[in-house]
C-alpha cells in the first residue's frame, strides 16, 4: 500500500480557446495549465478536474491523450507526468421548497464523461459552463451516477452558500438515500472536529479539497490516501475504506480562516454573535451570513472531539500564501531550492527552510505547518487571516 497526496476538487476557468468554464476562477485555469502546476509545482499525486463535463475540456483531453502526453488507466484516471487526474464533475441540484446545494460527481473514464455531459445537456441549460443548476431530483441524480459507475459528493457541506447543511438541509434522510453516500467534503470552514458532531456523518469519509479557482490555490486543502496504486477504482475503494485502503490525513485549513467561519456582515465584514439576524448592529446592511461554526451548533448531537474509530488526523495546515511575508517572490524561491509545494510543507527541515528564505519566516512555516498561528477569523465570504504577537 502506498500514500499518495491528492486534491479532488480543482476548476477550470476556461478552455483552450479562452472560452470561460467556471466564471468565477481564473482564466489562467486551463486543463494543460492545472496539470502542469499539479505535477510540477505542487507535488500532487492525484487531483480531481472538476469540471472534466465541458465539452472543450474533453477536447484538451483528447489531444492530450491522442499525442501520447497522457494515458488513460485501464482501471480509470488519466495520467499526465507525476499526476493522476480523476475526472470530475460539480453541478447544482434545487429541491422542490429547499435551497441550492452542490454536488460533485467522478466518472472512471473519457467515454464515461463523455456519456454524462449527454446526460447533463437535456437538464441544464449551459453544458459548457461548471456548476450549472441542474433539473432532476437528488435521488434521481444518485440513480444516474450509479448506473455510470460513477460515485457522488456533497461538495463543501456547510457552506452557508449551495452547501448541503448549509443552504438546503438538516438531515440528508430529508433529500437523498444516505446510505449511498460514502464520502463529503468538509469545506475550508469547518475541520473533522466540526463535522464530527453530527452523528449521521459518523460513517463517511471525510474529504478536504482547495476548491481552488486559481493556480496559486491547488493544494490549499488535501489528504493523504491510502491505496494500492493510482486509479479511479482505487480511490473509489478508498473513499468506502475497503482493503485496508482510505484516507489516512486530512490536510485542511485552520478553519478560522475561511471564508464563512464566523457569522459576519456581507457589507461592513463586521464579526457578530452566532445568533445575529435581521439588520447588522454596526452598519445596517440587511446581509448577515451564518457562519459555519454557527451552523453546526444548530445542527450538532455530538460533542466535539467524538470520533469514530476509523477517522484519521486532521492537521491544520497555514498554506504558504497565508504565511505573512511569503509572496510570489519568496514562492519562487522555495520552488527552486526544494522543487514542489509537497516538499516545502513536508519535507523540507526548518534548518534547510531558513537557509533559503531567513530564520523568521521559515520559523513561520514551520509553525503552520503545526496549525500553532494566531488567527483572524473569516466570516461573510472574506478569508481570515494570521495574526503575527507584533500585529496584535
Amino acid at each position: 500500500m502506498h500514500t499518495y497526496f491528492c486534491d479532488m476538487h480543482i476548476h477550470i476557468g476556461g478552455t483552450w480557446t479562452g472560452k470561460p468554464v467556471k466564471i468565477t476562477a481564473s482564466r489562467q485555469m486551463t486543463l494543460t495549465k492545472i496539470l502542469e502546476e499539479a505535477s510540477e509545482k505542487k507535488g500532487l499525486d492525484v487531483i480531481g478536474i472538476i469540471d472534466a463535463h465541458s465539452p472543450e475540456v474533453q477536447d484538451e483531453l483528447l489531444s492530450l491523450l491522442e499525442s501520447g502526453v497522457a494515458t488513460e488507466h485501464p482501471d480509470g484516471g488519466i495520467l499526465y507526468k507525476g499526476t493522476m487526474l480523476i475526472l470530475g464533475c460539480e453541478l447544482e441540484i434545487k429541491e422542490p421548497g429547499r435551497g441550492e446545494a452542490h454536488f460533485l460527481v467522478y466518472l472512471p473514464k473519457l467515454a464515461d464523461m463523455q456519456q454524462w455531459t449527454h446526460w447533463l445537456s437535456v437538464r441544464c441549460k449551459n453544458v459548457q459552463l461548471s456548476s450549472q443548476r441542474v433539473a432532476a431530483r437528488l435521488e434521481e441524480l444518485q440513480d444516474a451516477v450509479e448506473q455510470m459507475g460513477g460515485i457522488l459528493i456533497p461538495a463543501h457541506i456547510f457552506t452557508p452558500h449551495k452547501g448541503l447543511y448549509g443552504s438546503c438541509t438538516d438531515r440528508l434522510a430529508d433529500v437523498l438515500d444516505p446510505t449511498r453516500i460514502y464520502a463529503v467534503e468538509l469545506g475550508l470552514s469547518a475541520n473533522t472536529d466540526m463535522a464530527d458532531r453530527l452523528s449521521e456523518l459518523h460513517d463517511k469519509t471525510f474529504l478536504t479539497n482547495s476548491d481552488a479557482h486559481s493556480l496559486g490555490k491547488i493544494g490549499r486543502e488535501y489528504q493523504s490516501i491510502a491505496m494500492e496504486q493510482r486509479s479511479f477504482a482505487e480511490w473509489v475503494k478508498a473513499i468506502r475504506r475497503e482493503g485496508g485502503r482510505g484516507v489516512t490525513v486530512n490536510y485542511g485549513l485552520h478553519p478560522q480562516l475561511g471564508k464563512y467561519h464566523q457569522t459576519a456582515c456581507q457589507g461592513c465584514q463586521s464579526l457578530l454573535p452566532a445568533n445575529a439576524e435581521g439588520r447588522c448592529p454596526e452598519c445596517g446592511y440587511k446581509r448577515i451570513v451564518r457562519g459555519v461554526a454557527a451552523r453546526i451548533d444548530e445542527l450538532a448531537d455530538c460533542k466535539a472531539g467524538e470520533h469514530p474509530a476509523f477517522r484519521p488526523p486532521y492537521i491544520e495546515q497555514f498554506p504558504l500564501e497565508f504565511i505573512p511575508g511569503v509572496g510570489p517572490k519568496l514562492l519562487a524561491k522555495l520552488y527552486h531550492a526544494f522543487g514542489t509545494q509537497m516538499n516545502v510543507v513536508h519535507r523540507a527541515t526548518e534548518e534547510e527552510l531558513a537557509q533559503v528564505v531567513g530564520e523568521k519566516i521559515a520559523r513561520l512555516i514551520v509553525a503552520g505547518r503545526a496549525g500553532s498561528l494566531h488567527v483572524q477569523k473569516g466570516g461573510a465570504g472574506t478569508y481570515g487571516k494570521v495574526i503575527l504577537p507584533e500585529m496584535s
